[in-house]
């Protein structure tokens, strides 16, 4: 496999470029070309999914820089494999297992960064008007962050992609690479933390 084409940007706008001829079709048959050496398949396929895969990087790493570090090493990699690839799964899912992989790795080479008290408390209610709702709605926001960057690792990877991605419980397995049974339990007790830390802001 030759190295690596040049990726395109994830965070390029949509509207700022002209469809290629094969923009249409399905990623079956784009994944089996890329695998063939063919550059501007995998270059559809990269622009197609870029947006989630970075979405994710960042929903399990937190900030920006080490999602799109992230996510350029898992396409270099996925580039690399991909004549190992023999469609058992998606390739959207195939690359989710990858951003996934490579966003565990960073992610457990990290000392943990948020006290376990740095959930901040629900703000009084102010019947001031829409300002203070947006600055409670921001600070909410904040908090489930902080409450999500204290899970595991795994726990925090299996509820971003069912809550935030929509993955089956079976997609999901195969991201991370357990059981249906492990991830329902990985989820359970993800939940659980959650709405407990959450509990001041329901």
């Amino acid at each position: 496999m030759a190295d690596c084409p040049p990726l395109p940007d994830p965070t390029d706008g949509e509207g700022d470029r002209t469809d290629p001829p094969d923009a249409d079709l399905p990623d079956s048959v784009l994944s089996a070309r890329a695998a063939e050496g063919d550059d501007d398949a995998f270059a559809i396929l990269v622009r197609r999914h870029s947006r989630s895969l970075l979405a994710l990087a960042y929903r399990l790493l937190g900030n920006v820089p080490d999602a799109e570090e992230a996510l350029q090493d898992a396409l270099v990699n996925a580039w690399r494999r991909l004549p190992d690839f023999r469609g058992d799964a998606t390739f959207r899912t195939w690359m989710y297992r990858i951003v996934t992989n490579r966003c565990l790795t960073v992610l457990r080479s990290r000392a943990p960064s948020v006290p376990l008290d740095a959930v901040p408390e629900a703000a009084a209610h102010d019947a001031g008007g829409q300002p203070a709702r947006a600055a409670e709605s921001a600070a909410a926001t904040e908090a489930l962050a902080q409450a999500l960057a204290r899970l595991r690792p795994d726990q925090r990877a299996c509820w971003i992609l069912r809550e935030l991605h929509g993955l089956s419980y079976e997609e999901i397995a195969q991201v991370v690479g357990m059981s249906e049974t492990t991830v329902r339990g990985r989820l359970f007790r993800a939940r659980r933390t959650l709405t407990k830390e959450m509990a001041s802001w329901r």
